[in-house]
């Protein structure tokens, strides 16, 4: 334990993670700052987990390994966007679709009479109206007159969505080969700092958070690690126990859910939140439109979670220090080793800006910080053109 207690909250944010390990990597070089609560929320629980299962000295070597294994090199990702990490379950997926196919209510209402009459007399109205002939008119009648009562699309779009497939992919595999990376025994040693991550379970309607060591919450595992990380709609949910967990940063992107009543002695929150609106640029396609869909709530979220915290933390711990590192825009939601690498710099820069000030004895506002790690970039990239 440290003379000041600390505590560090490691945000949600996917692709952006670099920017925590970066971090992560300047303030480690600090021998004096060192957390005793980890704080975990979504990829930020993976990166915390992984840090800290690491053999000591070992932190930024693995993670950065670890996390590698997650991204994919530019060239393969440029025709292929999707994450190395987490595949379809192709079986269940083939098993899903043979059950709704052999399942009799499956058939039910494919075949609608009073819809189909009342679509024809709608495209003989369009066809021999010109009034109506408008883009907008055209497409509303090829989705509702045709595909909506056609029995053919009504049975695919109903397998498509309807089948027991729940999500893209899927997420937690008790023989993973990535979990297998993380020695999650290495948590429950000696000395180790005490980690939460949380998770929303949807059967009681609840965010739940998991620990390694506050016996009031479930033991962290590989199991709950990836019910932390189950997006909706992305990743199939996860079931634990009979009860079934989605994202919990989607309900708190930056954990700090009974941090203060677990922890009342805290004399430092630091804050890696990764995420920021300004990140976030108009789509050119369907990959950035989704991005899109995940980002933009968790980008808002996550900001308006640490100006809550700071809100009851002044009336209820006012000598509590909540230490930002800022969020840099640069940062796309590309799963590339460019966009990793490009971002651990970014994040070890904005870090260092926040620790410099810190030994001043003043902390850095995010916009004064956010300057100052621009700057240290700019003046990088001067050097290497002036190298060149």
């Amino acid at each position: 334990m440290t003379s000041t207690k600390r505590a560090i909250a490691l945000a949600g944010g996917g692709p952006a993670v670099g920017l925590s390990i970066g971090s992560l990597k300047r303030l480690h070089e600090e021998p004096d700052l060192r957390f005793d609560v980890w704080t975990l929320s979504c990829i930020g629980a993976w990166l915390g987990i992984v840090w800290n299962q690491a053999e000591p000295g070992q932190e930024v070597d693995t993670s950065i390994d670890f996390f590698r294994g997650i991204f994919r090199p530019d060239d393969v990702y440029d025709r292929f966007p999707i994450a190395a990490a987490f595949a379809p379950d192709w079986v269940e997926c083939a098993r899903n679709t043979m059950d709704f196919i052999l399942d009799p209510r499956s058939y039910r209402n494919l075949v609608v009479p009073d819809a189909i009459l009342a679509a024809t007399e709608e495209l003989v109205r369009f066809a021999t109206d010109p009034r109506q002939w408008s883009n907008s008119n055209f497409n509303t009648l090829i989705l509702n007159q045709i595909l909506a009562v056609n029995p053919w699309s009504r049975f695919m779009t109903s397998l498509m969505y309807k089948s027991k497939t729940k999500g893209l992919s899927r997420i937690y595999y008790p023989d993973s080969a990535l979990l297998a990376e993380i020695k999650f025994e290495n948590l429950y040693k000696p000395g180790k700092p005490v980690l939460y991550h949380n998770a929303y379970n949807l059967t009681d309607d609840r965010l739940e958070l998991f620990s390694n060591a506050n016996s009031k919450y479930q033991r962290i595992s590989g199991h709950t690690l990836c019910a932390c990380s189950a997006l909706p709609y992305v990743e199939e949910p996860v079931v634990m126990d009979g009860r079934t967990y989605c994202e919990g940063a989607t309900v708190d992107t930056v954990n700090f859910e009974d941090l203060l009543k677990n922890h009342p002695d805290l004399d430092e929150v630091w804050v890696s939140r990764i995420l920021d609106i300004k990140q976030v640029r108009k789509p050119d396609n369907l990959y950035d439109a989704l991005n899109n869909l995940v980002m933009l709530f968790a980008a808002t979220t996550s900001e308006d979670d640490v100006k809550l915290f700071k809100y009851h933390a002044a009336k209820t711990h006012p000598d509590l220090k909540v230490i930002e590192i800022p969020v840099d825009f640069n940062v796309n939601y590309d799963w590339t080793y460019s966009n990793l690498d490009r971002s651990i710099v970014e994040g070890y820069d904005a870090a260092d800006a926040v620790v410099a000030a810190y030994r001043q004895g003043r902390t850095l506002s995010p916009v004064e910080a956010r300057k100052l790690s621009r700057e240290k970039v700019s003046k990088g990239k001067a050097a290497k053109l002036v190298q060149a």
